[in-house]
């Protein structure tokens, strides 16, 4: 198998890894994509980044009050 951040993984296709990566692993190589985008055009003044691990993907709340979201304008 393959050892991604540790865990040992099957020969295969591997859906999503503990720390949110998609990955291809053979006896020859292991290629990984994430799976999430990381915002980068946003209100950086008042709103902050969170990583969400459930989902997969990064929370961008309001730091005055972080149950509320704020608009993302692009990610990559």
């Amino acid at each position: 198998g393959c050892i991604v951040d540790g865990k040992l993984y099957p020969f295969g296709e591997i859906p999503r890894t503990e720390n949110c990566f998609a990955c291809s692993c053979s006896q020859q190589k292991i290629a990984c994509c994430s799976l999430f985008h990381t915002p980068i055009s946003y209100d950086k003044e008042n709103c902050k980044v969170v990583f969400n691990k459930e989902k997969c993907d990064y929370d961008v709340l309001q730091k005055s009050d972080p149950s509320k979201e704020c608009v993302v304008y692009s990610r990559v």
